[in-house]
């Protein structure tokens, strides 16, 4: 009859047990830059996803711009071996371009669709980023030198002043 009463005595508690089990909860910090975007129940194991970065912080140097476009500073100067150097800095130009507008392209039949560029001062003091501007359905620029907005182009006359001099000051 011990035995029975155990039984019953061990049934009794598990029972209770189900009913008042206590939830716990864990909060999980992902690291900078990233976030939780699976997690597995059974196996208590989070996923990491990288939050993409925005164009300003992922190109801060022109290695950033061949390095998002595929390419290297070795293959454009192989590219442009015998041309005049102001050739080879217009298309890396094109390239931060691409990079900031990230797929973004000018609509040339868009009339209302503003496309921005930034502008430069040359002076006795030097040639430096004055201000951008925009425009509509004129082009002051070429196609795929215009950003679009007055942030993208701010930060690529400021950021990469010495890119844009060395393709539109002849040395």
């Amino acid at each position: 009859m011990k035995k029975k009463i155990y039984d019953y005595q061990e049934q009794d508690i598990n029972h209770k047990k189900k009913k008042k089990m206590k939830t716990v909860e864990i909060k999980i910090k992902a690291p900078k830059g990233f976030r939780i975007s699976n997690f597995d129940i059974q196996t208590g194991t989070a996923k990491l996803t990288e939050i993409p970065k925005s164009a300003t912080e992922r190109i801060k140097t022109i290695e950033d711009v061949l390095k998002d476009n595929g390419t290297t500073q070795e293959e454009v100067d192989k590219m442009f071996k015998g041309a005049p150097n102001h050739l080879k800095y217009q298309y890396i130009a094109e390239l931060l371009c691409k990079s900031l507008n990230e797929g973004w392209e000018a609509d040339w039949d868009n009339s209302s669709e503003a496309k921005y560029f930034p502008w430069f001062k040359m002076s006795s003091s030097g040639f430096r980023f004055g201000d951008c501007g925009r425009w509509f359905a004129v082009s002051l620029v070429c196609s795929r030198l215009c950003l679009k907005n007055r942030e993208l182009a701010e930060y690529a006359g400021k950021q990469f002043t010495d890119l844009y001099k060395k393709f539109m000051i002849t040395k």
